[in-house]
């Protein structure tokens, strides 16, 4: 006999597995419940955990995930699905978008009680991305709003606050340029393959028509037509005959096959004649005054050759204080002490410690084991443990400390948006700080690009007939927060640039760490450290959707590989939630944002420690010796 679970919420938990089933369509169907994110992978379904408390919240989320997973697993097909799909990332996630809003309209046409669930579901999601707090549609994501239309007009029910928002800041732009093209919405619903080419047609109208790729009917006509062509030969008589005999004929006449070929050497010659008459006076030119050829523009990256730029005269090197008016700055420099309250103590002792631990390298360092000088008071033990060892001396000398130079190069990406973005600024205001009192100078450089998906580049590349393989398409936006020679107290509101709404897009780290890089190599000091903290790969959608996939990975790693063969620099990471040490050699990679302020002093401290074990501990990096 089964024991009964003590579990209150078992009971829901099996009901719900059974609903799902039923609504699925799918009683081999294998639910489960787990923290890890919920999904769908063939008949096994992941859904939000339930707790004891079952909390109302709790119970609605479950629900929800089921009930949209369900429909998608009974009204989706994957095949169909891919072959449609967009090759782009942009237009592939509106495309996927809205697909997972087809079949929760159906759902809620066929099931009017899935359609409640459905929107508590679209409303913790909303919540949790923070889509309530928007105010731009810079920062709301085109894909969600695309869903969102789909589904309000194919339901007509009113969506949740968060969801109505993004939708909000989308609506007119996507009626202007969609809107014809989504009066057909209804009548395709039904049929998955239809909907797809509305999507894709959708996609067009919103200027994205260049992340499509090619047509799959149009592969599929091409395949048609030639298994069509290959019917009718051989169908048809063998003809193989003919050409036997032409070529049979040739040999049987070699005057004629000699008369043909004297023909086209003399039309060759009177081509080459015609080539050389047209250079004119330039072909007689003496050769001390042939005209120069304009020297070949220098490649776009130092670090690799091969990597382009479409356009790079609306990209920008700007101080922070011209982003942003003196009065917003101090607002939002306020805004970040208060929001980072409880963080600065930690961060402050942490800031003590490396000041303390850089100050004694600074000031003095011992040599011990020595015949005569100080007496060494912590030897003393084995001498009273064997009289006969020998007392030990010690003797202070200066400690060479070169003079330094850090640059931490943040970056200022969307997915920085919130708590990583302000840990990341009260941390470099902290290490600014701690450093220049210990005389080493610091600059801190952040980077993004100043538009979403692309900005004039992309425009430029659209306009000139979207030529092929085009190279990075976005315009960079490249900040200096403070420069080296600059003290922290002018320059302490400009860190509050980063909450500035709207700033944050995306990132193309290779050429910001070579940007950061040539700034460090025009510097006197002796020794130059680069600390970059950045939270994963280099990501802009529309320069990927045009290019190979690891078009700016590639670049990054070239860039990564230079600086570090060069050695004029010591080059250090910090990867926040993804792990960045398949790019550099010395890094680290934090879960947790507010394990940052501790891994940046502890990394910038082992960089000072004279001994080199200590410092590879440390930095992660294979033990010396």
């Amino acid at each position: 006999m089964t024991k009964p679970s003590d579990n209150p919420a078992d009971p829901f938990k099996k009901a719900l597995a059974e609903a799902t089933k039923v609504m699925a369509d799918a009683p081999e169907l294998n639910v489960t419940y787990s923290v890890d994110p919920s999904g769908l992978s063939g008949d096994a379904m992941r859904l939000p955990q339930v707790s004891r408390r079952m909390t109302r919240d709790e119970v609605l989320l479950a629900r929800g995930t089921a009930d949209a997973l369900a429909m998608q697993h009974k009204y989706h097909d994957a095949t169909t699905h891919a072959r449609f799909s967009p090759r782009g990332d942009l237009a592939r996630d509106i495309y996927d978008a809205m697909e997972t809003a087809r079949c929760e309209a159906m759902g809620a046409r066929d099931m009017p009680g899935t359609a409640g669930n459905i929107d508590a579901k679209i409303g913790n999601d909303a919540l949790r991305k923070g889509y309530d707090q928007v105010r731009q549609s810079s920062e709301a994501p085109l894909a969600a709003a695309a869903g969102y239309m789909v589904r309000q007009m194919a339901t007509g029910r009113d969506l949740p606050a968060g969801a109505q928002n993004v939708l909000d800041l989308w609506r007119d732009h996507i009626e202007t340029q969609a809107g014809e093209t989504l009066g057909d919405l209804d009548a395709l619903l039904d049929d998955q393959s239809a909907f797809a080419r509305f999507a894709r047609q959708v996609i067009s109208d919103l200027g994205y028509g260049d992340q499509l790729g090619d047509d799959p009917e149009s592969d599929e006509d091409d395949m048609d037509d030639q298994a069509e062509e290959s019917a009718e030969e051989q169908e048809q008589p063998d003809s193989s005959g003919d050409d036997d005999a032409d070529s049979d004929e040739a040999e049987a006449n070699p005057e004629q096959s000699q008369d043909e070929q004297q023909d086209s050497a003399q039309a060759q010659v009177s081509m080459d004649d015609m080539a050389d008459q047209d250079m004119g006076d330039e072909a007689d030119m003496p050769e001390g005054e042939a005209p120069l050829e304009p020297p070949a523009p220098p490649p776009a990256s130092e670090a690799d050759p091969t990597y382009m730029v479409y356009l790079d005269t609306h990209d920008e090197e700007i101080a922070a204080e011209d982003l942003a008016e003196p009065a917003e700055l101090e607002r939002l420099r306020a805004y970040l002490d208060q929001q980072l309250e409880p963080l600065k103590g930690a961060v402050s002792r942490l800031a003590n410690k490396l000041q303390r631990r850089l100050q004694a390298q600074q000031n003095r360092s011992w040599e011990f084991d020595l015949e005569e000088g100080t007496l060494d008071a912590g030897r003393l033990a084995r001498v009273v443990a064997n009289p006969t060892t020998p007392l030990s001396f010690k003797v202070e000398k200066d400690t060479e400390f070169r003079d330094t130079v850090v640059t931490l190069l943040l970056d200022n990406s969307g997915s920085m948006r919130g708590r990583p973005i302000s840990i990341a600024a009260i941390c470099a205001d902290v290490l600014a700080r701690t450093l220049e009192r210990c005389n080493v100078k610091v600059e801190i450089l952040g980077f993004t690009t100043r538009a979403w998906k692309g900005g004039q580049a992309r425009e430029a590349w659209l306009a000139d007939g979207r030529p092929q393989t085009p190279g990075r398409l976005n315009d960079l936006r490249h900040i200096i927060y403070k420069g080296a020679d600059a003290p922290w107290r002018r320059v302490r509101p400009k860190l509050g640039l980063m909450m500035k709404e709207g700033l944050l897009k995306e990132n193309i780290d290779g050429e910001a760490l070579e940007w950061a890089h040539r700034r460090m190599l025009a510097r006197r000091e002796q020794r130059k450290i680069l600390m970059v903290i950045s939270d994963g790969a280099p990501v802009d959608d529309s320069t990927l959707s045009v290019n190979p996939a690891n078009y700016l990975e590639k670049h990054l790693r070239n860039v990564i590989a230079m600086i570090e063969k060069r050695q004029m620099v010591e080059l250090l990471a910090i990867g926040i939630g993804h792990d960045v040490t398949r790019y550099y050699d010395r890094a680290v990679t934090i879960t947790d944002v507010e394990q940052l302020a501790g891994a940046m002093t502890e990394q910038l401290a082992a960089l000072f420690d004279s001994d080199p074990r200590a410092r590879a501990r440390v930095m992660g990096m294979r033990k010396a010796g």
